[in-house]
């Protein structure tokens, strides 16, 4: 057995290898000898390991001693795992048994399992007897490189982790890597961040490793127990984790006590501990530090010279950290995902402030001004000695999405510099050396701006990154070439990443860094192409380079052994680069056989491609929308089967410099390439000649790319709008590419000098604002750079006056550039609508854009710049606000296309001041938190999209209609769009081709909708689609993979089959619909995550039900119940227990006995049932107290999964489950939440054992909320859970003593407390109270303040709001009076009121709705849009106002819109003018009114004024509210009526149906329902007091938190309404 021993502090005292069970024992023995070896493991590792633990040293034990009278005792003590346990009481339980055990100062601990059970028991080691000896063995990658060495121990305090600890250096470290095995890839990739971490500090050999093995890393370890010790010794991962362990135990040898070099394995930690801060647990450890990695290196950057980290280590760490599935920003999948379910558990959204705060409390900190963080000088090498203390503003530099350019001139702004590096440790002459890593060179100077000899001008040098033309070009000749190169001066930027992503995916080339990543090593294929795997797809981003020269490329994929259709490669993009047109090269390469189809969009992105090869000979080409489409060919046409002539047409050819340069590069390799000239004139023609042939590389075997000349024009630009000079390095007269005439054709004409040699470019610029227009400019040969001609051309003006009338001075146009339409964004448009913002004014043409320049000192200050995740729009405005005041562009990070670190380099070597800057517009927050900015929201954009799927007939189509409007998504019916794409119907289609050819094009189909529809739709699929195993793998990859929520909707059989009958359509299935279901079946739970009942049952509240169930599922709006998030404010909330056996036949009584509970508990499932509150659903065994078998835990936990797949908001899971089940549950549980539950029906456990303690600890490892249940001995037992409770409240937590003497606990808990209704059959369990029970005796212990409501106006005699809210309080309970109060004004006696101890609230009424603003503290937005208060709301200290009117109206019109389906979408009408009519047609933000288009949150309401009822502008309305006096209306003629009452026509009802509401309480039948009634039966009829009852229950709640019980209050209400 080979183990490898590395030294920490003197001693050989870590050793790592395979399979070490008996080298530990006999290490142990020998080497530590003791009378007791206690091992300590938790619950999680026990089952795994234990057993072998125990036989292995107990079989060791008794061969070394042969006398047992001699033996040492080898003992095992088992906790719960998890955060919890690492407390004081964990701490506490440990030393109680060891005490129990007669342990002494001899005893040796053994901690065996991750980072929890190595910081307990090594705390536990450090204090016990004042220290014993302790033994580490973990068994998690991360604790095995990170928390096991160095001997730093902690326990948690409910005010931070790890707060109180001890510096207890273990005797030995046992790393097994054999534990590994068992362990997830996440979990794998969570430790593999930490060994990143080591890497990029120390070791550039082991970071090189990973880089070289992230394609089999996470594979490897499944077939360790296969494997040979021999063959394991040279396993890559053993080599990293000793390269890993190495690097921290030198470090610790140095610094033990982490005093400043230890501080350097906190690299990433500073901002990744603070965004674990906010997503624990959803987001791991190795996640948060692996963003925090990335985010700190890119503050490095920012620092320039100082540090010498540039953007090829940056990039270097980038991919990396990638390579192994980690996140590497805030906008990653996983971590968008952790926030969902991070909001869904109400935890705050992750902000700026947010993130700085956490950082403040960093244990490195020495001051509250300076964060420290660990700057990286390269792969390998850090800054200095220690982590170095950044300020606040560089922090927001990364972590913002925008930036500010604070205008100035170059070389004026010189960053502060950072504190003097630490280069010698302490006390060094001690611990001897320091090693090579740890010996910082000194940094470079950075040199001020040089003043120019000649005219005393700021004079700035500096290089420019390498083309993205050349460098995506280098990588395609070399990968196909047939040997080995060297790229130097590759760029490093997103779109050079894909392309070799997508060149590896097709094992093209092979791709290793050196020179710390200055240079490529690329190894070619020859042209030996093959498929990806299956499956995959090649994700382009907005690469348009990328995409158009590898759909060629993959024309010459090699088909596989074995043939078959599927053998296709598809290559796609983001949702930009599904829309940028590729149809003239895919009809050359169509034209010429290849077999290439359009998955979406015909003429875009995303392709299938077929591995036909390309047969050569001549292809026609036009040319006149992008010459890539020709280099794509280009490229490719030696590896064709003949010699290719590549003919071009099109009105014009396109950007032929980089044709040229294609053909240069060709020549390079190897490839020589003719142009046919024409015979008689020798003019060249458009005709290309390309041999077959295989690239070759350079004999030198290097290749050095040029830099990027579109790049350099932002810097050449600065240096001319500011007056200043810019010389750039390696961009001159011989460049191949067409921007480097940017200089010579564009600034010398407008006044700037301009000396350029073959090689090096200088510009300075004229006094600043003294450019000159330059007319018009032919940039055809520059195309990209007319977006930085077009900012200067903004302030050029030759001393003119600015705009359209600038009599020609100021004109600039830019002509040749229509391809520009079809790039990242429609750019002309973009520089249109972006200069707008600045007050400059400008034209377009067919082939251009028209600038008309404005005087500097004219233009707007203050544009913030929509970039269209465009990065040249970001860069060329980045140039205009160089001298434009207040500038902010928003996307910062799109610059990283091609210029990753512009704004570093902006800074740091031009000399402009550069603020990162939020940007508050780009993702909104709901109001009651808008005092934080959040980095990310989920809106419906943004949203991945809900798939329906299921039987035809099943009610797809309707339930995906009622789906999108409640989420406010568009709907898509993929037969519908299918058949767009066809010339034939599905019908048609089946019946011409075959189903199997159907089948086949609908898979494909699927595989486009998937991609170009993957958020912020729902679409409803064919009833077929599950029936290919392709289909379903892309239906179950989009919902595992993609966050997609797949819903399969279900239907009585009959019913579908009674549809299928009559459904003439589609076509018909040639065998019996049951034989197909029960084909089908199967796969539709295979694919779909979620199941929706469309069952008979649910007719009459299908709509209610479907927003429910789609927004819970979507977690969009998740229907969790809100007053469990206030648990900690001391806001109480309930479930109901119900006992029914079947709760169908109680339907009717669920309103009644659900009254003023928050969730309704079941113990069984029916799918389909309406739902009128968020369900609990519950197992429960006979151990437990239920009537579900003991022993079968798979069913219990196959049902709690089908509970969430069934859209239950909560499902309570006992933690006597085996933990894999559970750990399945938590998983799958969506926007829903897990109670986790533990039941001690004896009342055997006290409440203040570390045993309750440790149960909490497990529990609350898995659950959102906690349930501990016991059972109360004695009425003290309530006083010891309630001391529990004070304890504990990391969860929220449910605790409750069973019995009759533990019914206080019942009373005093304030989460979810489960109570009994007086109608139920039985009670759930012993001791269970109903809701009224409890708010009374909560009066009687004084919980339960008595509160005084009133309704302030006059006249308010015969109110009905007495008889509304005092029935709600009695119903409920609660001890609360509702009563007029009369006055002739707002006065004194108003004021007084609404500031009295016991005032709970009130209501207003006319005339008093605006008189009483002036005494309220907020208003609402409804409020605001309204311009009148009628409820008034005491919360905080403060009083709100607030107005439901316009709830009141919603909710009435919604009530009677399922019938008629009106309300939405419709033309409507308001009859009046005061503040009632205001509330019908004012759009509070983030509500929806009766009149609304459906687009949730989206504009005001169109409002316009009619002079005559009965005559509309276009539709009559559906919708009629009526807000003025019925005495003030008519239906009669103006004869027989008052000259002032409205008179109305029965042309009001001109639609079929409709909703008309009366706001009038008197007399109930008014003149208009009235009319209504006689003209038009199809008209629902709302009678003003239903509305009175509407805003009131709004009311109500606003109050109290409860839900007002309806039923009861209506009938109240309107008993005494009719009689009156």
């Amino acid at each position: 057995m080979s183990v490898h021993a590395i030294p920490i502090l003197g001693r050989d005292a870590i050793h790592c290898g395979f399979h070490l069970n008996h080298h530990i024992a006999r290490t142990l023995l020998t080497s530590l000898p003791s009378s007791l070896y206690v091992l300590v493991t938790d619950t999680n590792i026990a089952p795994l390991y234990l057993t072998l633990f125990t036989d292995t040293f107990n079989a060791h034990i008794r061969d070394s001693f042969p006398d047992p009278s001699t033996a040492p005792r080898f003992i095992t003590h088992v906790v719960p795992p998890g955060e919890t346990t690492k407390s004081r009481n964990g701490k506490a339980a440990i030393e109680d048994f060891l005490l129990a055990q007669k342990c002494t100062r001899n005893t040796v601990l053994l901690a065996l399992g991750g980072g929890v059970i190595g910081d307990l028991v090594g705390f536990v080691a450090a204090t016990f007897m004042r220290g014993v000896r302790v033994v580490q063995i973990p068994t998690s990658l991360l604790a095995m490189v990170d928390s096991a060495i160095g001997g730093k121990t902690a326990i948690d305090t409910p005010l931070g982790k790890n707060l109180i600890g001890a510096f207890w250096q273990p005797e030995y470290v046992f790393i097994d890597v054999a534990f590994l095995a068992s362990l997830p890839k996440r979990e794998l990739a969570n430790g593999l961040a930490e060994i990143i971490k080591t890497a990029a500090i120390w070791d550039e050999d082991a970071f090189a490793l990973l880089e070289s093995s992230s394609a089999t890393l996470l594979d490897s370890l499944g077939t360790i127990h296969a494997q040979s010790l021999a063959d394991l010794a040279s396993h890559p991962l053993l080599t990293l984790i000793i390269s890993s362990v190495n690097t921290k135990a030198t470090i610790v040898s140095y610094d033990p006590k982490e005093a400043h070099l230890r501080n350097l394995v906190n690299f990433g930690h500073t901002i990744g501990h603070a965004i674990e801060a906010f997503l624990t647990p959803y987001l791991l450890h190795g996640e948060c530090v692996a963003i925090g990695m990335v985010l700190e290196a890119e503050v490095a950057r920012g620092r320039g010279k100082e540090t010498g980290l540039g953007q090829v280590g940056v990039g270097r760490l980038r991919r990396c950290i990638d390579s192994y599935g980690l996140p590497t920003s805030l906008t990653h999948p996983l971590v968008l995902r952790a926030q969902t379910q991070a909001r869904a558990a109400s935890a705050p959204p992750i902000t700026i402030d947010g993130l700085l705060d956490r950082m403040a409390i960093d244990k490195k900190n020495t001051t509250s001004k300076l964060k420290k963080i660990v700057l990286l000088s390269r792969i390998g090498r850090t800054h200095e000695l220690r982590a170095t203390g950044i300020p606040d503003k560089e922090i927001i530099k990364v972590l913002a999405d925008g930036v500010t350019v604070i205008s100035g001139i170059p070389g004026g702004y010189l960053k502060p510099s950072l504190p003097a590096q630490l280069w010698e440790l302490p006390g060094a002459a001690e611990t001897g050396p320091l090693p090579p890593q740890l010996v910082p060179a000194p940094p470079a100077p950075t040199p001020p701006p040089t003043a120019n000899d000649n005219a005393g001008v700021p004079h700035i040098t500096l290089p420019t990154p390498g083309s993205k033309s050349i460098s995506n070009r280098a990588l395609v000749l070399a990968a196909l070439s047939n040997g080995t190169v060297k790229l130097k001066n590759l760029l490093h930027s997103d779109d050079t990443q894909v392309m070799m992503a997508a060149l590896q995916a097709l094992n093209a080339a092979t791709f290793e860094w050196t020179d710390n990543g200055e240079t490529l090593i690329v190894t070619g294929s020859g042209g030996k192409l093959s498929l990806a795997p299956p499956g995959a797809e090649l994700y382009l981003g907005n690469a348009g380079t990328a995409a158009r020269f590898l759909t060629t490329v993959c024309t010459l994929v090699s088909p596989s052994a074995n043939p078959s259709p599927s053998d296709r490669t598809v290559i796609t993009g983001n949702a930009r680069m599904k829309q940028r047109p590729i149809a003239p090269l895919v009809e050359a390469l169509s034209k010429a056989a290849a077999d290439i189809n359009y998955l979406g969009t015909s003429g875009c992105l995303p392709l299938s491609i077929a591995p036909t090869g390309l047969p050569g000979g001549t292809l026609t080409l036009d040319a006149s929308i992008s010459s890539q489409y020709v280099s794509s060919i280009l490229l490719c046409a030696p590896y064709a089967q003949q010699d290719t002539t590549l003919v071009l047409t099109g009105k014009g050819v396109i950007s032929q410099l980089y044709i040229d340069m294609t053909i240069t590069l060709m020549r390079d390799f190897g490839i020589h390439v003719t142009r046919e000239c024409d015979p008689e004139t020798g003019a060249p023609l458009n005709v290309y000649k390309i041999p077959r042939g295989v690239y070759t590389v350079p004999e030198s075997g290097v290749f050095t790319i040029e830099s990027d000349a579109s790049s350099a024009t932002y810097p050449l630009a600065i240096a001319a709008i500011t007056g200043t000079s810019c010389t750039l390095v390696s961009i001159g007269s011989s460049s191949l590419q067409g921007d480097a005439r940017f200089a010579k054709e564009v600034l010398e004409p407008m006044g700037c000098t301009v000396v350029q040699t073959a090689t090096e470019t200088t510009v300075t610029g004229p006094p600043i604002g003294t450019l000159k227009a330059m007319g018009e400019v032919d940039m055809e040969p520059m195309t990209d750079a007319f977006l930085t001609a077009a900012v200067v051309g903004a302030v050029a003006t030759d001393g003119g006056q600015g705009g359209q009338g600038g009599v020609g001075k100021n004109v600039l146009r830019i002509r040749g550039i229509a391809n520009q339409r079809v790039k990242e964004c429609n750019r002309i448009k973009a520089m249109r609508d972006q200069l707008a913002k600045f007050g400059v004014e400008t034209d377009e043409f067919e082939d251009g854009i028209v600038i008309y320049g404005q005087p500097l000192a004219s233009l707007k200050h203050g544009a913030s710049i929509h970039c269209y995740d465009d990065h040249r729009v970001a860069m060329a405005f980045s140039v205009l606000a160089t001298v434009v005041d207040g500038t902010i562009i928003e996307e910062k990070r799109c610059v990283e296309k091609t210029w990753p670190n512009w704004w570093d380099d902006l800074e740091n070597k031009i000399g402009i001041q550069v603020q990162g800057v939020d940007i508050p517009h780009a993702h909104p927050l709901p109001a009651a938190t808008a005092t934080a900015v959040p980095l990310k929201v989920l809106t419906p954009s943004t949203m991945p999209s809900v798939v329906l799927i299921g039987m035809r007939g099943s009610g797809k189509s309707h339930i995906g209609e009622l789906a999108s409007r409640a989420l406010s998504l568009p709907l898509l019916d993929s037969d519908v769009h299918f058949g767009s794409l066809h010339p034939l119907s599905v019908r048609a289609y089946v019946q011409t081709h075959g189903w199997p050819a159907f089948r086949a094009a609908e898979t494909e189909h699927l595989h486009s909708l998937l991609s170009t529809h993957a958020k912020g739709w729902v679409i409803s699929l064919g009833g077929g689609i599950v029936e290919t195993p392709a289909a379903r793998k892309a239906l179950v990859d989009f919902s595992t993979r993609q966050g997609g929520k797949v819903v399969w909707v279900q239907r009585e059989l009959s019913v579908i089959e009674s549809y299928l009958d009559q459904e003439g359509e589609r076509p018909a299935y040639g065998e019996q619909v049951r034989d197909v279901f029960a084909r089908r079946e199967p796969w539709f739970a295979q694919c779909s995550e979620y199941e929706f009942g469309n069952y008979a049952a649910l007719e009459c509240g299908l709509e209610s039900e479907v927003e429910r169930f789609f927004g819970h599922v979507s977690g969009f709006k998740p229907n969790l119940a809100p007053n469990v998030a206030k648990a900690a404010q001391g806001v109480r909330s309930y479930f109901l227990s119900l006992t029914y056996p079947d709760v169908v036949p109680a339907l009717s009584d669920i309103p009644e006995l659900s009254t003023g509970v928050d969730a309704l508990e079941l113990r069984f499932l029916r799918s389909g049932a309406p739902r009128p509150l968020p369900i609990v659903f519950t197992v429960r065994t006979i151990a437990q107290g239920g009537a579900f078998p003991d022993d079968a835990k798979k069913e219990a936990a196959d049902l709690l999964k089908l509970a969430l797949r069934l859209g239950c908001e909560y499902v309570d899971v006992e933690t006597t489950l085996p933990p894999h089940f559970i750990k399945e549950i938590v998983h799958l549980k969506g926007a829903s939440q897990v109670i986790a539950s533990f039941h001690d029906w004896t009342g055997a456990i006290a409440w203040d054992a570390p045993t309750m303690s440790a149960t909490y600890g497990i529990a609350s490892q898995y659950g959102d909320i906690v349930k501990l249940i016991s059972k109360a001995t004695t009425f003290a037992s309530n006083l010891a859970l309630q001391a529990f409770v004070a304890k504990h409240t990391a969860k929220p937590l449910i605790a409750i003593n069973m019995g009759m003497q533990g019914q206080l606990s019942r009373v005093l808990n304030t989460c979810f407390t489960p109570v009994t209704h007086p109608l139920l059959p039985s009670k759930a369990a012993p001791g269970q109270l109903a809701f009224v029970e409890i708010q009374r005796a909560l009066q009687l212990c004084g919980l339960h303040p008595v509160r005084r409501f009133y309704l302030f106006g006059t006249p308010i005699a015969h109110s009905m709001s007495p008889t509304l809210h005092n029935t709600a309080f009695e119903t409920l309970g609660l001890p609360h009076t509702y009563s007029l109060f009369e006055t002739p004004t707002v006065n004194d006696d108003i004021r007084r009121v609404i500031r009295e101890e016991g005032f709970g609230g009130a209501s207003v009424t006319i005339p008093f709705k605006l008189d009483v603003i002036p005494l309220l503290d907020v208003l609402s937005d409804a409020a605001k849009a309204i311009g009148a208060v009628n409820t008034i709301v005491p919360r905080d200290g403060a009083l709100y106002g607030e107005n439901t009117d316009y709830l009141g109206i919603v909710a009435a019109v919604k009530g009677r819109a399922s019938g008629t389906r009106a309300g939405v979408g419709e033309a409507a009408l308001v009859i009046g003018a005061g503040g009632t009519a205001r509330a019908a047609v004012a759009r509070p933000r983030r509500s929806r009114t009766a009149f609304d288009d459906g687009a949730e949150g989206q504009g005001k309401t169109r409002v316009r004024a009619i002079e005559a009822l009965g005559e509309w502008p276009s539709a009559p309305p559906r919708v009629i509210v009526s807000t003025v006096p019925a005495d003030a209306t008519t239906t009669g003629t103006s004869s027989t009526s008052s000259t002032s009452a409205i008179h109305l026509p029965t042309t009001l009802f001109g639609a079929p149906t409709g909703i008309v509401v009366d706001m009038a309480y008197k007399p109930a039948e008014t003149p208009l329902l009235r009319l209504a009634a006689e003209t038009e039966k199809g008209w629902a009829r709302v009678r003003g007091v239903e509305v009175l009852l509407e805003q009131g229950y709004v009311q109500f709640e606003m109050w109290t938190g409860r839900v007002c019980p309806r039923d009861k209050v209506r009938k109240s209400v309107l008993a005494r309404y009719d009689a009156a």
